[in-house]
């Protein structure tokens, strides 16, 4: 009996010294707990405080409740009602505490919403300036263009994007130009006093037998492209040029270009204009014949044309022009010069001793001269059609275009004025600078990458373009001759950043920092800037080759150089500048 009493009684014992130290935990970790709900900010941290209280305030209530303890304590007398009382009042004490608790977490969870409110909007405000910044920044480096800031490189010459830049030896690449483009200078003299005189002799038996009345007039060749700029390194030697037309009396050209004010040509054409082949009225304000009936016997010798010349009023029209519509057709013309150029080879090929072919029926002016000791000479003959006054001319065929352009829509090639570009800055570099050299060197391994991966959308023509944005951003004192390897860096490295952005602006439109000598009309260096890669980037897969491309030629540029690089007969290699191999 006493055993059992004394069993009875160690329980309540126990109970409220488990209650004191339940609450003694409770007020002392928690003690000024709205002071510390109210001092908290962060929204996930109010949170994350509440529920630990309500996960204390659960643990509390299960640690203090009856059902804790084993069922046999169930059977206590009735003598003891008074432990039962002491635990009665000590549940209701709890579940007071619990209920003050709960309040106040509520209490708190709602301010805490409140000032979540004002931490959005501050996230909100945040990134919307971010945008307008960001947007901002984009327009500055369209409408501002200033120097083009080199590629980021780390300690081992690995960009951003992960594709290692060339590095490579200023001895070797300067050994490799002596003795592998050198030659081509000499040669490229000859060829060129070649070519030109058998242009003229060419375009001359051409003017001969064409229709004054009802046939194009053509003007002087003009020498474009590689060639004639001096940086063609590259077999078979190739010649660029354009033959201008103007049209016969009584007819005139009317030019509608894409950044004209009222132009209706879609954006995807932009470089490309429109040209509407009209007919003028006869009658001259100098003369009278129009307006004055001189008889039968008399012959106005301004305009000399017979009635019977009347039938052929819209030859001309009917020989250029798009069916039904006065624009000019370009299949219309390359068919009309091809038909010309084979009669006017016709009568001059007895004066030569070579073979002369076309190359591409799809391109009529392609041209190829082979003579008997086997050399070739390839020409381009363009037709174009010289825009007023100006040295910009549209042109019938565009090799590098890769769009479905419609018949009627020609390009305008700015050529001339990228020529006369790069001949006004050589006069402000230093003597031997190194501008055409990195261009020679580009160009060599874009044709070696062509003979191992095949063709690409890539051409010469982007690469000219990315060495004239350089030479217009950089002083001239980085051109010198020992800058040979950082500047061939920074082109590669440009035209990588270039296909990175997929944007590569054209050189001549839309940029502010062509110099005034060149004589840009106004309207083309006003208006929008055009990217280059453009048609290409909407063409994925065309895109996807070109970069390719691209990574496989800077991969592949130390062993091309070092694999063209002349060696002596001991295995070294001569360095002009006496610098270390590096491979």
């Amino acid at each position: 009996m006493m055993r059992l009493i004394h069993s009875k009684r160690k329980q309540p014992g126990l109970i409220p010294l488990l209650h004191g130290a339940t609450f003694s935990f409770l007020f002392r970790h928690n003690g000024p707990l709205k002071d510390q709900t109210l001092a908290l900010k962060d929204p996930q941290l109010v949170m994350q405080g509440a529920i630990a209280r309500v996960c204390m305030v659960v643990v509390a209530a299960i640690l203090n409740h009856p059902l804790l303890f084993p069922k046999e304590n169930t059977t206590i007398p009735e003598q003891d009602e008074d432990i039962l009382a002491r635990m009665k009042e000590h549940e209701e004490r709890l579940k007071a505490e619990r209920e003050r608790l709960e309040q106040e977490i509520s209490k708190a969870d709602k301010e805490a919403l409140d000032s979540s409110f004002d931490c959005y909007g501050w996230y909100f405000w945040s990134a919307l300036s971010l945008v307008i910044f960001f947007t901002i920044e984009v327009c500055r480096q369209d409408l501002i263009p200033g120097e083009t800031p080199d590629p980021s490189e780390d300690e081992e010459g690995y960009t951003n994007a992960g594709t290692k830049v060339v590095t490579l030896d200023k001895g070797v690449l300067s050994n490799f130009c002596e003795t592998s483009f050198h030659p081509f200078i000499h040669e490229s003299g000859r060829v060129r006093e070649f070519v030109e005189g058998f242009a003229d002799d060419l375009l001359e038996a051409l003017r001969s037998i064409c229709d004054r009345e009802v046939d194009m007039e053509l003007e002087d060749f003009v020498g474009v492209g590689s060639m004639f700029e001096s940086w063609r390194v590259c077999k078979p030697l190739m010649c660029d040029l354009i033959v201008p037309f103007a049209t016969p009396e009584p007819y005139s050209f009317q030019f509608q270009l894409w950044c004209g004010a009222s132009s209706d040509i879609p954006l995807d054409l932009q470089g490309c204009g429109r040209i509407k082949l009209t007919k003028t009225n006869g009658n001259c304000p100098d003369c009278l014949c129009g307006t004055t009936n001189l008889g039968e016997d008399m012959l106005c010798l301004l305009h000399n044309r017979n009635e019977s010349s009347e039938v052929d009023d819209h030859a001309l029209e009917e020989l250029l022009c798009s069916r039904n519509t006065p624009y000019l057709s370009k299949d219309q013309v390359m068919k009309w010069f091809q038909i010309s150029v084979t009669k006017a080879w016709g009568q001059i090929s007895h004066k030569y001793e070579f073979e002369l072919t076309f190359r591409n029926l799809d391109f009529p002016g392609a041209l190829k001269v082979r003579f008997r000791s086997g050399k070739v000479i390839v020409l381009n003959i363009t037709p174009a059609i010289q825009l007023e006054d100006t040295d910009a001319y549209f042109i019938s065929h565009c090799p590098s275009d890769t769009a479905n352009m419609s018949d009627i829509h020609w390009h305008l090639s700015f050529t001339v004025y990228e020529r006369n570009l790069l001949k006004h800055m050589a006069k402000t570099l230093p003597d031997n600078s190194c501008h055409l050299r990195c261009l020679q060197l580009a160009s060599f391994l874009h044709r070696k990458q062509t003979g191992l991966t095949g063709r690409s959308a890539f051409t010469n023509y982007h690469l000219k373009t990315a060495l004239l944005h350089l030479l217009l951003c950089k002083s001239p004192s980085a051109w010198k001759p020992q800058c040979l390897d950082q500047r061939l860096q920074d082109l590669l490295g440009f035209l990588q950043k270039s296909l990175q952005e997929k944007r590569l602006s054209h050189i001549i439109i839309g940029n502010h920092l062509i110099p005034a000598a060149i004589e840009v009309p106004t309207i083309f260096l006003t208006t929008e800037p055009i990217n280059l890669f453009r048609p290409l980037v909407l063409q994925r897969q065309i895109y996807a080759k070109m970069v390719e491309h691209f990574q496989e030629m800077l991969r592949n540029a130390p062993v091309l150089i070092q694999e063209y690089t002349p060696h002596f007969p001991n295995g070294d290699i001569y360095h002009e500048l006496n610098s270390p191999t590096e491979s």
